[in-house]
């Protein structure tokens, strides 16, 4: 699982993250929050009861501390828990693994719409007809664009909480999150690139299902290309950050880091070597 949530400037709420995650028995990759972002992205695997009982847990806490009114930062959101991807392991294909991961997103929608009051809304796989199936789509006019509008969600009410917004819940296949940071405070060559990456997944090989954002990192002074790599068995890691590096520097801008968010397989290192990575990121393949 990889639920991202809409806080990245709470160190009180970050530390009890922490503390939850560790005593809960899962394995735990990733708990990383971002100031500019005002994020966080949680990464762990376990077994079914004990995801839905970490990720009840951590809701509990972070809904108690989120207000999307007053919330500011650079990346789109719709919830306090923005977006709740449920993934196999790699190489696990079995049909016993899907129906698992499907009965897991049925019993945290329907857990959070109820205690909550919070709309929940299906996507990718999980998704059943009722409205668009990808996060872009679901995301557009983000928080501020839900008010006073009649939603149709999968579980709970038929408005946005007026807090805590909506959530996006959903098995989804693997993807790779990164970040290309460019040395400097104007976002205008970040936006550009990816504007020009959107582009090219549609039609140039290498850049199927790659998704761009880009943005100011104030307290850095430095701008962003924010990529999801949807379709990593066909798009090499490596060759996307070798475009960002060169057309930046084509626009004289040098890129400053290469960030990898959340988690990578195994067998996407051998394409990533332009990718740092600690150890505990690294998930194995089941076979």
């Amino acid at each position: 699982m990889a639920p991202n949530w809409s806080f990245g400037r709470n160190r009180f709420l970050a530390h009890r993250f922490g503390e939850i995650l560790e005593s809960s028995g899962v394995t735990v990759y990733y708990c990383q929050g971002d100031v500019d972002h005002n994020r966080t992205v949680t990464a762990y695997s376990g077994l079914p009861d004990q995801l839905e009982a970490v990720t009840m847990e951590l809701a509990k806490e972070a809904f108690a501390a989120i207000d999307l009114n007053h919330h500011v930062g650079v990346h789109p959101r719709v919830g306090a828990l923005d977006v709740c991807p449920v993934v196999r392991m790699p190489g696990d294909k079995s049909p016993e693994s899907e129906a698992a991961a499907q009965a897991l997103v049925s019993r945290l929608g329907e857990r959070i719409a109820e205690e909550f009051a919070v709309p929940v809304f299906l996507y990718e796989h999980s998704e059943t007809g009722k409205h668009p199936f990808d996060l872009p789509s679901l995301r557009k006019g983000g928080f501020g664009g839900l008010v006073g509008k009649i939603l149709t969600p999968d579980f709970g009410p038929s408005t946005a909480n007026p807090l805590l917004g909506v959530s996006i819940i959903g098995f989804r296949d693997f993807l790779i999150a990164m970040n290309v940071n460019l040395r400097s405070p104007n976002p205008g060559v970040a936006k550009t690139l990816a504007s020009r990456i959107r582009d090219l997944r549609k039609d140039e090989p290498g850049f199927e299902g790659v998704r761009a954002l880009g943005f100011l990192l104030q307290s850095r002074k430095q701008s962003q290309v924010s990529l999801n790599l949807t379709m990593p068995d066909r798009t090499p890691i490596d060759p996307i950050l070798e475009w960002v590096r060169k057309h930046a520097e084509i626009a004289g801008v040098a890129v400053a880091a290469n960030e990898l968010i959340g988690v990578i397989r195994e067998q996407d290192l051998e394409h990533a070597t332009r990718l740092p990575y600690k150890p505990q990121q690294v998930v194995e393949r089941i076979d």
